[in-house]
């Protein structure tokens, strides 16, 4: 008689046949950046995530080396906004500053840039904007101007999470032509307009003004669309793919790395991450148990490498499970 159970007696058999692993190399820690002096400054919504001043970055960066975690994605505030969210891309913006200086002080972190106009003008919406339509194409050199910006700026990887219509390829041509052929592309594809970035919104100041983003980004009752937008970006360049958020899109994350041979990225998004905080301090969960089920969630589902604002934590529990096997 087949009984399933026999490879489950004991934690080291469990181990052993174990399907998938969390690994702290995989984790991508999202990280706020603002103008300003002497700031860490947390965000109400999001127990344990802060915006760090320059001076006051390093804090957190150590923290990031310490744990072991290889890379960052920036997110700025700048202390100007616009119509032309001009602050994306100044050379001397915040997230340029903040990227030159994880370069010269923190020397093997990857740097992941976020790309997108949201933070920086005063509409608050990705694009520019014509009355209270979003501009795509007129977006578009913008979107590359700043990728270039970051590139130069010393940036590993440029994340374009606007999902305006052929940014890839805008990008992609814009650095080529810089002499950044090197520089990959790793493309929020996969971005629905959902209700998980409230948290997110209060963090980067980046609310809309007016209306919603549900022109552009994608509808959370489609599944097949997601693919669509995948083969496009990769046709045009992309070289990473993130799905965006993870816990209710675990479907399209695994219908993608079905059909596409490329890494694909879960963005645990930070409505995710304030529900789990939020009911933990209630005491009504184990954080720690149901965290590492997200994430082993996501690597089931065929997530490659996980964005996820629990990333420090994450590492710290591998860390000590780690030692408690080796006595």
């Amino acid at each position: 008689m087949e009984r399933t159970r026999r490879l489950r007696m004991n934690k080291n058999l469990r181990a052993m046949v174990r399907e998938n692993h969390v690994r702290v190399d995989e984790l991508i820690y999202p990280v706020f950046v603002i103008e300003g002096k002497n700031i860490c400054e947390p965000v109400e919504s999001m127990p344990g995530i802060c915006q760090y001043s320059l001076d006051r970055l390093p804090e957190e960066l150590d923290r990031v080396v310490g744990a072991g975690v290889p890379a960052v994605l920036l997110f700025g505030i700048p202390a100007h906004k616009d119509e032309v969210g001009s602050g994306a891309y100044d050379p001397q913006g915040i997230v340029p500053k903040a990227i030159r200086l994880i370069r010269e002080q923190y020397h093997d972190l990857v740097v992941i840039a976020d790309v997108c106009l949201c933070e920086y003008t005063s509409h608050g919406h990705c694009g520019l904007i014509q009355g209270e339509e979003i501009l795509n194409d007129e977006t578009l050199p913008l979107l590359a101007r700043a990728s270039v910006v970051y590139a130069e700026a010393g940036a590993d990887i440029i994340a374009p999470s606007d999902m305006m219509d052929k940014r890839v390829a805008a990008i992609r041509q814009a650095l080529d032509e810089k002499g950044f052929v090197n520089t990959p592309i790793m493309s929020y594809s996969a971005k629905f307009a959902s209700a998980y970035y409230g948290p997110f919104r209060d963090a980067a100041h980046s609310a809309p003004g007016f209306g919603d983003r549900k022109t552009y980004q994608m509808d959370p009752a489609n599944g097949r669309e997601a693919l669509r937008e995948v083969e496009q970006d990769l046709k045009e360049g992309a070289d990473l793919i993130i799905a965006k958020p993870a816990m209710a899109y675990l479907d399209v994350l695994k219908e993608i790395t079905t059909h596409y041979n490329v890494p694909v990225v879960a963005y645990n998004v930070s409505g995710e991450y304030a529900m789990v905080k939020a009911a933990a301090e209630k005491g009504w969960i184990d954080e720690k148990r149901i965290v590492m089920e997200h994430m082993t969630g996501f690597k089931r589902a065929g997530a490659k490498m996980i964005i996820t604002y629990h990333a420090l934590d994450v590492a710290r529990w591998l860390r000590e499970e780690e030692q408690e096997k080796r006595g």
